[in-house]
């Protein structure tokens, strides 16, 4: 049965920088429900604080006020340690820089992060197959990141990001970096794990991919200005 408790709840979320006399309001009462499933996508112009708030959502930093709960547990306050232990098995990040080691073959890239999970040798063996099999790279798990394709390095990251199964896969442009082909393909790809039940959000410039999303929220100077609610199943 499915939890009715949503998987991320944010209640006046401020963050605010300090720079010397300077306060930045990065975000101000921003308040967010994602379910179990959901796909969102998170869109603003440049500087409106989208980075800012995928940041927390990826608990990479912490708000300066409000209430984030994950799975209904409260993480707005958790040290360093903590937040990095819940975001290793709760969250997968998708990049628009790859982030791929390049020394690391494709396979090695995938199961690194699993390495940290205290997973037994078979255990990750099983995840990284699984991850790559899934994203169509494992005819490519022997190969370096520079012998790939942007496209095929991007596929890459989401099989890493997969294979944590994490709660929700947090996507900060992923097509940034990509040809409107290789673009479609990974956005293709994300719209097939949505539908198998990944939970994702998206963050996004364009608005063709988007619109691919349940729900859109709409950034501007760090306020929600607009939220278009879940499309009909």
């Amino acid at each position: 049965m499915q939890t009715t408790i949503p998987l991320i709840q944010m209640a006046n979320i401020e963050k605010v920088f300090l720079t010397e006399e300077v306060e930045t309001h990065a975000l101000s009462g921003v308040n967010l429900e994602i379910l179990h499933g959901d796909y969102v996508s998170i869109s603003g112009p440049s500087g409106c604080g989208k980075s800012t708030l995928l940041s927390i959502l990826g608990l990479l930093d912490s708000p300066t006020s409000g209430k984030y709960e994950l799975r209904g547990e409260p993480v707005e306050h958790l040290d360093y340690a903590k937040r990095a232990r819940v975001r290793n098995r709760e969250i997968g990040f998708i990049f628009q820089s790859f982030n791929l080691i390049g020394d690391l073959t494709v396979w090695e890239n995938v199961e690194l992060p699993l390495t940290y999970r205290g997973l037994t040798s078979a255990e990750r063996r099983e995840r990284t197959d699984e991850a790559l099999a899934k994203v169509g790279m494992t005819q490519r798990a022997k190969h370096y990141p520079a012998q790939l394709s942007g496209g095929q390095q991007q596929r890459v990251a989401v099989a890493r990001a997969l294979g944590g199964r994490p709660s929700i896969l947090l996507a900060d442009e992923p097509t940034g970096n990509l040809d409107s082909k290789n673009g479609d393909a990974v956005m293709a790809l994300l719209r097939e794990l949505h539908a198998e039940g990944a939970t994702i959000c998206l963050v996004t410039h364009d608005a063709r991919y988007a619109r691919d999303a349940q729900k859109t929220i709409h950034l501007f100077d760090g306020q929600v200005v607009k939220e278009l609610g879940a499309a009909a199943p």
